[in-house]
């Protein structure tokens, strides 16, 4: 694909799009259950991941994604996990709002 195509959006939508939101890793954290998502950037995988939690008997979702990326799925599951957290720790349930 040449260069103009992928600077101006033409095809490589398969690069970005999330895996049908495969989990690779997940970690309760107070409350949370936070889950890395698999996202793929042509070689790479970039940072995703999601925040759920249960909210007066709703099941609440946070998706995040972050402009980091990494080349093994390890790495990437340590770092959404702890982006998970700090998330957390900074907002608390107000990222549900």
């Amino acid at each position: 694909m040449s260069f103009w195509k992928k600077l101006f959006g033409g095809g490589g939508a398969e690069d970005s799009a999330p895996a049908g939101d495969k989990a690779l890793g997940e970690e309760s954290y107070k409350g949370f259950l936070i889950k890395a998502i698999e996202m793929r950037a042509g070689s790479e995988y970039q940072l995703a991941g999601t925040i759920e939690k249960d909210v007066g008997g709703e099941l609440k979702s946070y998706k995040f994604i972050r402009a980091d990326r990494m080349g093994s799925k390890d790495d990437l599951v340590a770092l959404a996990l702890s982006k998970g957290r700090q998330i957390i720790d900074e907002q608390g349930e107000g990222i549900y709002r």
